[in-house]
């Protein structure tokens, strides 16, 4: 039996302890809950006991260290706010621990650096769970760019669009602080620069970047309509009339996990998207030159009427495009997309001299297509034989957040960035 610990227990959290308390129960076990709130950590546990397992010890951030040797994991499960996660992760390895760390890895090259030394020096696995790279449509494009189908990729051009469902949570929560997040080119966008390193089996050599707050925050309250200011949404009128607001009382889990712990934890998950404390960017765009010559042109938009992502590849042998509809998480609601249909994908391939064709996509039951189920059973179950090499490393994990972190650099002083000057392997 693999036991596992669990330091940070909001909505991310669940993804993991819940799968090993229900599909992966007879080989592995939840050992003990970490958080800053007993109020979330009670609710955990109340959601393992929903599923036939009995609840486990429950320790305060500052007894992380007194939870590991008192409860002896296997390996701990770090979903705290992305700029602690580097604590955790090399103090877990210190400990005699493996780790499993949501994404991003971490938010900056220093945090990196030392992540990376801790894993020489200690020898622990550390995974980065990617769940993109096992969405079947994902998968599909790797194993068409591994198997030549348009010969060696010249560009990429990979656009991501979140909605004005999700993409607001991001202003609302703590990820609207660089401080917190590393912005949304290294907590978002690390997903996406990850996935195109993983489709084209290689890494960002240079990056130059551009990006600008227009949509959120208060300087642009004005030509969104908006002229009733609120600090948070919670029983406040103004926030009524403002249809970015959300309100916690109305889903169960955002109640439980979030206003119900605000006594304990003093985070406000609720506040207002048009706040003057807004300080990351909304819309974004990047070049990146790889390794073996790759271009890459991408770009983020957080305020957009669908929710999902259009990418291009432009090889040797002829083009393949892939276009896919998402559906956004927040409150349950899924997108408000144009395309009246969500979880939709579609995979075109354009080779040099033959007609186009569409790739056939199949998909299965669980989130992203059947990708989650196959992400939590390579950690928790039995790895199946993978030619795709889907599973992410450190290594994985530090290339991805790179080209983020470069182009937040690069936004800044308006200069392109050199990868290797970042961080040594």
């Amino acid at each position: 039996m693999k036991k596992y610990a669990v330091v940070g227990t909001g909505h991310r959290a669940r993804f993991f302890y819940q799968s090993v308390a229900s599909t992966y129960k007879e080989s592995c076990e939840i050992v003990a809950f970490c958080d800053l709130s007993a109020t979330r950590m009670n609710y955990a546990n109340k959601l393992l006991v929903e599923l036939g397992v009995k609840a486990v010890p429950t320790y305060h951030f500052s007894d992380f260290e007194k939870m590991i040797k008192e409860t002896k994991p296997d390996a701990v499960i770090v979903t705290t706010v992305d700029r602690t996660h580097d604590w955790y992760i090399i103090k877990a390895m210190e400990l005699g621990c493996d780790v499993i760390t949501e994404k991003p890895m971490t938010i900056d090259e220093d945090k990196a650096q030392s992540i990376l030394d801790a894993q020489k020096k200690y020898g622990k696995d550390l995974r980065v769970t990617f769940n993109y790279r096992y969405a079947p449509h994902n998968s599909k494009v790797r194993e068409l760019i591994m198997g030549g189908e348009i010969g060696e990729v010249f560009s990429v051009h990979f656009e991501w669009l979140l909605d004005i469902k999700h993409g607001a949570d991001y202003y609302r929560r703590w990820h609207r602080n660089k401080h917190n997040s590393g912005g949304l080119l290294v907590h978002k966008s690390t997903h996406h620069f990850d996935l195109v390193n993983f489709w084209l089996g290689d890494a960002p050599k240079k990056v130059f970047a551009m990006g600008d707050l227009r949509f959120y925050g208060m300087k642009n309250a004005e030509r969104r309509g908006v002229t009733d200011f609120y600090y948070r949404a919670h029983e406040n009128e103004a926030a009524k009339k403002d249809p970015f607001a959300i309100e916690l009382a109305a889903e169960e889990d955002l109640k439980a996990l979030y206003l119900d712990a605000e006594a304990d934890s003093g985070y406000i998950r609720d506040r207002s998207v048009f706040s003057d404390d807004v300080a990351i960017e909304d819309v974004m765009g990047v070049l990146v030159r790889y390794n073996q010559g790759a271009i890459l042109s991408y770009s983020l938009n957080t305020y957009l009427p669908w929710e999902g992502f259009n990418v291009v590849f432009n090889g040797s042998k002829g083009r393949m495009e892939l276009k896919v509809v998402e559906k956004s998480y927040v409150s349950g609601e899924g997108s408000m997309s144009h395309y009246g249909e969500t979880d939709k994908q579609e995979l075109w391939v354009f080779p040099m001299f033959e007609p186009p064709h569409m790739v056939e996509i199949i998909k299965r039951p669980g989130g992203h297509g059947g990708g989650d189920p196959a992400l939590l059973n390579d950690i928790f179950g039995t790895p199946e034989p993978d030619p795709l090499a889907r599973a992410a490393s450190h290594i994985d994990g530090a290339m991805s957040i790179l080209t983020g972190v470069a182009a937040n650099k690069s936004i800044a002083t308006g200069m392109p960035v050199d990868i290797a000057g970042l961080v040594k392997f």
